[in-house]
Order: structure tokens, then sequence, then C-alpha cells
């Protein structure tokens, strides 16, 4: 993930999650499921969770882009107009 995360520019932080903790904690269902967070004081709240946009197989020319737009809403200021969707994707398996 290091390689990728510098091969592509990624300026944002991101976990490796070996126990699971996090992925239980936030209730993670399938790869991909979005949890965006925001500070309030010391605390991170979930602003939006579910799927990056309406487009899984990626064959829709015009996408909504949920992530995208909730993060364009959150650096305005505002609360994001879509807070939920549906994640869609591969389930997380469970380590024993």
């Amino acid at each position: 993930m290091q390689e990728k995360a510098k091969k592509k520019g990624f300026s944002f932080p991101y976990l490796f999650d070996e126990n699971q903790k996090v992925t239980n904690q936030y209730g993670a269902r399938v790869t991909p499921h979005v949890f965006l967070l925001k500070k309030e004081g010391s605390q991170l709240k979930v602003v939006y969770t579910g799927a990056i946009d309406n487009d899984t197989q990626d064959e829709k020319p015009e996408k909504t882009t949920y992530v995208e737009n909730a993060i364009a809403a959150l650096e305005k200021g505002k609360v994001p107009v879509v807070a939920s969707t549906k994640a869609i994707g591969c389930t997380v398996k469970r380590a024993k």
C-alpha cells in the first residue's frame, strides 16, 4: 500500500487494520465501504458512510460522486447533502 500511495500521490491517511479493530468499530461490511470522518473537538464524527459513487461497474457516463461531494461540502463548512448510501462490494472477511 505504501508503494501504491506514493505512486498515486495519496495525500490522505490510511491504515492497515490487521486485527480488524477499526473495521468492526465502524461496522464495515463490504470493500469498499467508505467512512468519511470530521474532527469535532477531540472526537471523530462520521459525516458520510457508504459507496464511493453510484457506478460500481464504471459504466455510467454521469456518475454521482458521493465521497467527492461530501468532501466538497465539508471544505465549504457545510454538512454533506447525502450522508449515507448503500456500500456495494465484496463482503469483508472477518478474522477468527
